[in-house]
């Protein structure tokens, strides 16, 4: 019983190590990323969910969306730029993503699960984002920014003219975005994830 516990003990700590570790690596790579000439300026790619859907795979999904949120969190206290906004969108969006591909992946640890619930994730995460940035984060950027919602809405119809209100905003810019997006961190983890396993399972 004791040295039971004591295991558990153990294993919890690796647990939150390993949180920790890849929470930082999520942290620094979300300082690198990348502006698309087809989306206006502030929607920007970056990779830094990567290595919550690999922490996910390897501790469980809550432990993919507790690195989410934490990467978030750090970002938020030493080097926003939206007020908050941006990293509350990443949590709620990016979360999406990466808590249904760990699901996935649980269920069928194989390419099929992780390209199953890449595809399914890239779904949730396109649904989620454009209903939080129609109803929460665009009128929270406009607030933010100090910039009117028409401002914003004109940086869209400089790339795409069917861009005429925020719907539109969303169904041309958002929704596109988020499935480029998604499309990538699939297409990385099925390159990736044997790999990263055996590192992550040592």
């Amino acid at each position: 019983m004791q040295n039971t516990i004591k295991k558990s003990k153990l294993t919890s700590t690796k647990t939150i190590a390993k949180v920790g570790i890849l929470s930082a690596i999520a942290y620094v790579l979300m300082f690198i990323s990348v502006p698309l000439p087809i989306f206006p300026s502030f929607l920007k790619i970056d990779i830094s969910d990567i290595p919550a859907i690999f922490g996910g795979m390897s501790l469980g999904p809550m432990a993919g969306l507790a690195i989410i949120v934490i990467k978030n969190f750090l970002q938020g206290i030493t080097a926003s730029t939206t007020g908050g906004v941006g990293e509350f969108a990443n949590v709620l969006i990016g979360g999406s993503y990466v808590l249904i591909i760990c699901l996935f992946y649980k269920k069928f640890k194989s390419t099929k699960g992780v390209l199953i619930g890449g595809l399914l994730g890239l779904v949730a995460m396109t649904i989620m984002g454009c209903i939080m940035n129609y109803f929460v984060m665009m009128p929270l950027y406009a607030v933010v920014y100090g910039m009117p919602l028409d401002a914003i809405i004109k940086m869209g119809t400089v790339i795409n003219p069917n861009v005429t209100n925020l719907f539109t905003f969303v169904i041309w810019m958002i929704a596109p975005f988020n499935i480029v997006k998604a499309g990538i961190m699939t297409i990385a983890t099925l390159l990736l994830f044997r790999k990263m396993g055996k590192v992550l399972s040592k």
